[in-house]
Order: C-alpha cells, then structure tokens, then sequence
C-alpha cells in the first residue's frame, strides 16, 4: 500500500494542500503536525493544537511533533531551519519504518527557504513530493479556496495596514479585494507567505464537522495574535 503523509498546521495552505491531495485520490495515511516553541522559519506557529479538532474531523489519524528549539536564531536562520527540521524528520523515519513513507504533501507557495529543505527530506526518505501551491498565483489560491468552500479565520496578524480588526475575522471575498489592495499598498503578500497573517480553516469539503473557537484578542507594537479560550467541534 501506499502512503502519503500530509504536513499539516491546520491553516489555509496546509489544509488546501491535503484537500487537493484527496481530491487527486492520493491515498493520505497520516496528517503530521509540528508544534514551534516559539517563532519559526519553517513552521506555521499559532493555534497548531487545534490541528487535533482538524484531523478528528476530516478524519485522517494525526502524529504530533515537538520542534525542539526554543529560540530564534537571526544571526543563522539557515541553521535554525535545519535544526528544526531535525525532529520531523526523525518522526518521519519512524513512521517509514512503520507503515512506509511512500510521499510527502506540502502546502509551501513562495518560500524557497521551506521547500528546499521539504524536497531534500523527502529525498533521503525516499520519498515523493506533492506540493499544488507551489509558484501559484496566490490571489487566483485565494479564490479557489473560496470556491471550494474553505472557511477561513485571521489567527495572527504583523504587517503594516494589517490592524487589530483583522484578528479572527474571516478571509471572505471582501477581505481577500482589501488584501490585493493592502499588497499594492505596503507590499502585504495575499496569503500572508511572508509572515504577514496566519490562519485558520474552521471548514471546508474535506471536513465532516466544523471547528467552533471561542478566542480573546492580543495586541501590541503593531502585532496581535488570538487566544483560544475553547474549540470543540460543531
């Protein structure tokens, strides 16, 4: 049989990335989550617990990782994002040893720095790779996430002209216009790929049940980030 394994934070690129993998009918045996410590140059950071509430509804068994490193290492990013990576990689080859690791499904859209380090383990695994936003249009993503039905919840913001509003709204159809003009504006990029927002999919075609959240807000210096106070699934 064969396997592929989804890298998986339970935000929009991530979930679009395995949505289209069932859609192609790859056969997805587990959704792997890694949990930052802090800041992170490969990983997807906020409310990544919820991930749990995600794989429960869509309904694919989750493996939970730690990254390990507590710190953001400016002065180096290149070995940072090598440290971190260092305890996928080793759940990974647990879980080739286990079932096979056959394919490796990512949701990177623009960032050399991620993907590069993803194709080069998924090289020593011997591994594919199946990464459909890849060097797409990100505001034509955007919309096809829309289309297809994604519900989708701004978990974190830090980019100029991104204010305090923003924190749990929905990325909705009039958002996404205020995002296309935000990015002629300040250069704020459509999907948040440079670290602008995060987010959120509370629901979608792939899900059975929706995520519901109750969150305060946090904000400062130009930032701000939603607390989940309670998730559960509706």
């Amino acid at each position: 049989m064969t396997n592929w394994i989804a890298l998986f934070s339970g935000g929009k690129d991530s979930s679009w990335a395995l949505y289209r993998a069932l859609e192609e009918g790859l056969p997805v045996s587990r959704l792997v989550t890694v949990h930052p410590a802090a800041d992170s140059y490969m990983y997807h950071v906020p409310a990544t617990e919820l991930a749990r509430l995600a794989a429960e509804s869509v309904g694919i068994e989750l493996l939970e990782v730690d990254s390990g490193v507590d710190t953001v290492d400016v002065a180096d990013s290149g070995r940072q994002g090598d440290e971190e990576l260092e305890p996928l990689e080793r759940a990974l080859s647990e879980l080739d040893r286990e079932i096979g690791v056959d394919g490796l499904i990512a949701g990177a859209v623009e960032s050399e720095y991620q993907t590069s380090r993803i194709a080069a383990m998924a090289e020593r695994l011997g591994a594919e790779t199946f990464t459909p936003l890849w060097e797409r249009d990100p505001v034509s993503l955007a919309e096809a996430m829309l289309e297809a039905g994604f519900e989708i919840r701004i978990v974190q913001v830090a980019a100029a002209g991104l204010d305090e509003s923003w924190l749990g709204r929905s990325l909705d159809r009039a958002a996404l216009s205020e995002l296309v003009e935000l990015n002629k504006r300040y250069g704020v990029h459509v999907l948040g790929e440079g670290g602008e927002f995060e987010t959120l999919v509370t629901d979608g075609p792939h899900m059975d049940r929706p995520i519901e959240i109750e969150y305060e807000t946090e904000w400062g210096e130009g930032r701000g980030s939603l607390t989940i106070t309670d998730a559960r699934l509706g």
